[in-house]
Order: C-alpha cells, then structure tokens, then sequence
C-alpha cells in the first residue's frame, strides 16, 4: 500500500484517537510509549466520543477480519481493528519484531502468552506463559521479543472487536503450527486486510 492509498475512514472521533496516539508516541522509550498507549486505549474505549465505523461489526464467517483504520504517513504506526466470529482465533504467531497495543473494544478475548524455549531450524519449542480474559475496556502490550502468543473469541454467539496499534504496518509474520509436545513448525504468513466499505 503507498501512501498515497492510505485508509482515510471516517467516523466519530478519529481525529481525537490519531491525535491521543500522536502525544503517547512521545512518551520516550518503547515501555513507555506502549505504557501511554494502554493509558491511552482504555481510556478512549470507554470515551464515548470515539465510535468505530460500522464495518467493524460486521464479522467474517470464514476468518476473524482485520480492517486497517489509519496508518500514520508522519510516524509510520497503523492502526488496525479486528472483529472476531463466535469461535475464531489465531494460530501461534508473533508480531515480525513491530510491537503492538491490543484493547478490547466490545466482547471478550482470550489472550494465551508463550515463552519461546529452544530453536532448531525451522522448529521451535514454545511453552505457554499465562493467559487471561481480556474484557471491554482493557488493554495489553506485546514488546519484542515477548512477542508469541493466540487471540481467541471464546463465546459461542457473541461477536468481539479488539483494536490494535502497531509500531509499523503488520504485512506479515510467522506462525508456529503444533507437532509434537512442545515443538512448533514455523511457516511465514502474509496478511491480507478486509474491506472497510
């Protein structure tokens, strides 16, 4: 996508949500930058001037949807909303080095870490680290290279939508397919976004 193709979609408050993630930026070093960006996420959840274009509720049935709102021609950040299907998930993966700050918008998430232990090849052994429910209003970070982990929409009939604020465009990254015991096979993935229209 060149710049000239960026997202530009309206709707209520993005100029107060561009502009809140604009100031966390200059927050400083990277734990501090995604430390104002929670501050900043969970506060603009509950802010009800900020409200989402309706594409963002509309799930997918095949796939969770990824819809990029804005990317940043001055700062380089892309903000993404996904909106998660009654069951749908991802598979292990990691962010390709960008950190990330996910909050959860509307539903409920099931957030599951992993601590990379060993490398061999193509080959990794992962253990998972802790995980947690992730509600309305809450928000978390991921910070290379504590980067692995799963996102799943644990209700049966609800859909959730998360939002999510990258250091970079999130065009690819790796995903680790289970084989045996803790042993994972890297594959490299490219991520493709939804319509927003």
């Amino acid at each position: 996508m060149s710049d000239n193709d960026l997202p530009d979609i309206p709707f209520p408050g993005r100029d107060t949500l561009i502009t809140a993630v604009d100031k966390a930026l200059s927050a400083g070093d990277v734990h501090a930058i995604t430390a104002a960006l929670r501050d900043t996420m969970c506060r603009l959840i509950r802010d009800p001037v900020v409200q989402l274009p309706e594409c963002v509720h509309e799930p997918i049935q095949d796939h969770y949807a990824r819809r990029e709102l804005y990317r940043s021609p001055a700062h380089g950040y892309s903000i993404v909303a996904m909106t998660w299907g009654p069951g749908q998930g991802t598979p292990l993966h990691d962010h390709c080095g960008l950190w990330c700050v996910e909050g959860v918008w509307d539903g409920e998430l099931e957030i599951t870490q992993y601590e990379l232990l060993e490398t061999s090849g193509e080959r990794r052994r992962f253990i998972p680290a802790g995980g947690m429910r992730a509600g309305p209003g809450s928000a978390g970070s991921l910070i290379p290279p504590h980067e692995y982990h799963t996102i799943r929409n644990a209700s049966d009939d609800r859909v959730a939508i998360s939002l999510h604020i990258y250091k970079g465009p999130m065009d690819c990254c790796c995903t680790y397919l289970p084989e045996k015991a803790d042993w994972y096979r890297r594959v490299d993935a490219v991520l493709s976004l939804d319509r927003t229209a």
